[in-house]
């Protein structure tokens, strides 16, 4: 039979009594983790949030309390009062703050009953995700998924700090703004008011933040809450939280020096860490060339190389048609691969086909000389410089892939990442922070037949090629810069246009006129006829960030009521079907998908 609290008070949690509470009268409420009959001795383990404390029931004590407790089972709700007594010696429980005491228990409350929970509620679950989304508030019981919680916390508590004894101010914008379809698909929210018109959630603070700028607000950030309606994986989500942040009167210069100051507090006050600043930086093409991607995993070696000139004097016809073709031949040696077996090659040979390249060429050292693959086509002098290039030993695999620039180097990105794992070679412990800068401006979309920003339309060209806007766009190289940590891009930012003149040239190239421009972003515009400061700005995905600081693999184990792959709440069921006189009120009528 449940009761209620009537004038109980809890005075302690079950994570804070030690040794030094021993005699002390304590009321503790909880869940009941488990329960153990020791035949003549009941002893039930007490969760909430904050640890767990063992509750010890003696029928010598009272015959009654003790009957309560052969009724008590898992998740039931309790609230028990006692005498905080030292544990046997043999009991003691070194891995936990209370380990050492247990609580006598005098009085005992059944606040609640539960029934039997779907999957079990500890630290390492078998239940299936879809299971455990279904019931969050149960997933959210177990010890991991409440220490990702509480990491969150901390970490947002962190960022405020910083913040806040950096002069910056929390400013909140709106979520209903005008929809500026660009990339990422909107979220749109129907006005009752003004019959078919419709809001649209924001996928980024953008515009409003450059114009908090104009407003002369030039130390803004906000844990902001955002929204894409695109297709999902384990780093994305349909809502998701950025730290949104814009500085006026800065270079690139002032964002880093100010961005690695806050991921210093943030390993500091979260994970007791120190870590080294400044970072290091790599241009877009450094980047590419070396490691195969933007998001550069720096934790291990493996860098690729770049050898196309060091095999253009061969009759080898692969190596000829990729050099007259534009292309490039880069490698990578892997330490020890000669002892890889065929089916192993041959495996190789499908990621790279996967990736769109032709194949990859697999090369054995042996006695200072390449066996195999293209070799024979190579003299004794270009397999010695070759080698050397690769800083490879006997024993060990050279791989080439010849194919044009982009194609090649993302297939070897995508095998040293595979035998960095394979090999062991990653440090899990370690984290390396890189800036990644001097992206281009634009990327030319094959399907529509135009430019498109890389990043987005308001990040501003490098003063240098500015002359370049018209003749050569795919030069121009931007002013934007992403941050990332192990691999994966935790943030990104650009130091923006703030003349209109510019931005109108911009927005040309982007194929966007200016009536068209004055339509999606006057507003923009016209507030910067009336004195934009320079400004620029950054904004990191916050789930990201605390996926990979609680070493999760999702951001769905670092987020409370998270959604499924396919945008689904299993918990309450969204989204939904609506009542039909709700959109009646809306002027809208649901269609048929074909129609």
């Amino acid at each position: 039979m449940s009761e209620n609290l009537g004038d109980w008070k809890r005075s302690h949690t079950c994570g804070e009594l030690t040794t030094e509470h021993v005699k002390s009268q304590v009321t503790l409420m909880g869940w009941v983790d488990s329960r153990r009959d020791h035949g003549g001795l009941i002893f039930v383990d007490l969760r909430d949030r904050y640890g767990k404390t063992q509750l010890a029931f003696n029928p010598q004590r009272s015959e009654s309390v003790y009957q309560q407790a052969k009724e008590l089972k898992s998740e039931y709700v309790i609230a028990a009062r006692g005498i905080v007594s030292l544990r046997p010696k043999e009991s003691i429980n070194p891995n936990i703050n209370t380990g050492g005491i247990e609580v006598d228990v005098k009085e005992l409350k059944i606040l609640n009953e539960a029934k039997p929970t779907p999957f079990e509620i500890s630290d390492r679950t078998e239940a299936s995700e879809e299971l455990r989304l279904k019931y969050r508030y149960l997933d959210l019981r177990r010890t991991e998924m409440k220490e990702n919680l509480i990491l969150r916390h901390k970490v947002t508590a962190s960022v405020r700090r910083f913040f806040d004894g950096q002069g910056f101010i929390e400013i909140e914008t709106p979520f209903m703004m005008k929809s500026t379809p660009e990339g990422a698909r909107d979220y749109l929210v129907p006005s009752r008011v003004q019959p078919g018109k419709f809001y649209a959630l924001p996928q980024s603070p953008q515009t409003y933040k450059q114009i908090l700028m104009v407003a002369g607000f030039d130390r803004y950030y906000q844990l902001v809450r955002c929204f894409r309606d695109e297709d999902l994986r384990a780093d994305r989500q349909p809502e998701f939280t950025q730290i949104d942040i814009e500085m006026s009167f800065v270079n690139e210069e002032d964002v880093f020096a100010t961005m690695e100051q806050l991921m210093a507090a943030v390993y500091r006050d979260t994970m007791g860490q120190e870590i080294e600043t400044p970072f290091p930086r790599l241009s877009f093409q450094e980047s590419l060339e070396s490691y195969g991607t933007d998001k550069p995993d720096a934790r291990f070696g493996l860098q690729i190389q770049t050898v196309t000139d060091l095999v253009q004097a061969t009759e080898f016809k692969v190596f000829n048609d990729t050099i007259a073709a534009n292309g490039v031949i880069a490698g990578l040696a892997i330490p020890g691969g000669g002892s890889f077996s065929r089916s192993q090659l041959d495996d190789l040979g499908r990621i790279a086909k996967h990736l769109g390249a032709k194949g990859v060429l697999a090369h054995k050292v042996q006695d200072n000389m390449l066996q195999g693959g293209s070799a024979k086509f190579l003299s004794g002098e270009q397999q010695e410089k070759l080698i050397q290039k690769f800083a490879a030993s006997n024993g060990d695999l050279v791989l080439f892939v010849a194919d044009q620039a982009e194609t090649a180097y993302k297939t070897l990105g995508a095998l040293r990442l595979h035998f960095g794992r394979e090999l062991n070679l990653i440090n899990d412990s370690e984290n390396r922070l890189v800036w990644v800068v001097d992206f281009p401006l634009f990327e030319y979309d094959d399907e529509d037949q135009r430019f498109m920003a890389m990043h987005h339309p308001f990040t501003s060209p490098k003063e240098s090629d500015i002359p370049l806007l018209e003749s050569d766009p795919a030069a121009v190289r931007a002013r934007a810069y992403d941050l990332v940590l192990n691999g994966t891009e935790i943030a990104g930012g650009s130091i923006r246009i703030h003349r209109p003149e510019l931005q109108q040239r911009v927005f040309k190239l982007l194929g966007m006129g200016k009536e068209e421009a004055k339509e999606r972003f006057g507003f923009l515009l016209e507030a910067f006829d009336y004195g934009a400061p320079p400004h620029g700005g950054i904004a990191f995905g916050f789930d990201r960030l605390v996926m990979l600081l609680a070493g999760c693999k999702s951001i769905r184990d670092v987020m409370a009521f998270p959604k499924t792959a396919s945008a689904l709440s299993l918990m309450d069921g969204a989204p939904a079907p609506v009542d039909g006189r709700q959109l009646k009120e809306l002027g809208l009528k649901i269609v048929a998908k074909d129609e």
